[in-house]
């Protein structure tokens, strides 16, 4: 399961981009009572969505020049510099090469051999998010990829990250977890991009689960927000009731309403 007590190759930050960060905040607000906060000037329109006073993602306004809107979920790493030649080492990419966001940490923007991008964060004074696991905030991951294998060499490789399977009716889970921990450090699934309908024409990317207390009610109110349902409520037994949503700007999430461990 996901914490903030962050390790290596742990997720430790998400952000979206978008062409519009108010319009933005003002559906993702409406969505999970989320509050945008400026980081300042300096920030260059970054800011940092936060509920309860708890930071659970950032966002900034985007251009179409800088691909489109998108959720990005970022990784912990003692060094972003390293991370960066490991992954074009594995047939990755970089596509912003690691910089340091004030003193903040440093970060950069990769993609995997399959193109799925995905960020590293090297924690400066920002450790990374202040909530995960409760409602409106991250709760799972999963990589929709055209080959299983491929992928989990990749993270292996670049992060470290061991693989789990997990049996359930419909046949076996690949699952994530970072590298010298138990399988209750899991954190993330690999899907096949071909077993799933609501990915089969899909881009192969990262796609990140927010916890809700009522699916259902977050899928209606998403679509009066203007937001599209990619896949309805729906239940997995054991695990809880999931949807496919898009924001009125197209960035994919996804929400669960998680039944507790056993």
């Amino acid at each position: 399961m996901l914490t903030t007590r962050f390790v290596h190759g742990a997720p430790n930050w998400l952000d979206v981009g978008t062409p519009d960060i108010d319009a933005a905040a003002a559906f993702y607000g409406g969505l999970f009572g989320w509050r945008f906060v400026s980081a300042g000037p300096e920030a260059g329109g970054y800011g940092f969505f936060q509920l309860d006073g708890k930071t659970v993602a950032g966002g900034m306004q985007t251009t179409a020049e800088q691909g489109p809107p998108s959720w990005t979920v970022y990784f912990q790493s003692p060094d972003a510099d390293a991370t960066a030649e490991a992954a074009q080492q594995a047939h990755g990419a970089v596509l912003l090469r690691p910089m340091d966001v004030m003193d903040q940490g440093r970060m950069a923007l990769l993609t995997d051999r399959a193109g799925v991008p995905f960020g590293i964060w090297q924690p400066g004074r920002n450790k990374g998010v202040d909530l995960v696991q409760a409602p409106g905030s991250l709760f799972w991951l999963e990589l929709y990829t055209p080959d299983i294998a491929a992928a989990a060499g990749f993270y292996h490789r670049v992060l470290g990250w061991e693989t789990a399977s997990v049996t359930y009716p419909g046949g076996i889970y690949t699952c994530f977890n970072p590298a010298g921990q138990s399988e209750d450090t899991m954190f993330a699934g690999l899907v096949p991009l071909d077993e799933d309908q609501a990915e089969a024409s899909s881009d192969p990317y990262w796609l990140a689960y927010i916890e809700v207390t009522d699916t259902d009610a977050v899928v209606a109110r998403a679509q009066e927000l203007g937001g599209t349902v990619r896949m309805p409520a729906t239940d997995l037994p054991e695990i809880g009731r999931i949807a496919k949503l898009a924001d009125p700007y197209g960035a994919r999430f996804a929400v669960i309403r998680s039944v507790p461990p056993a």
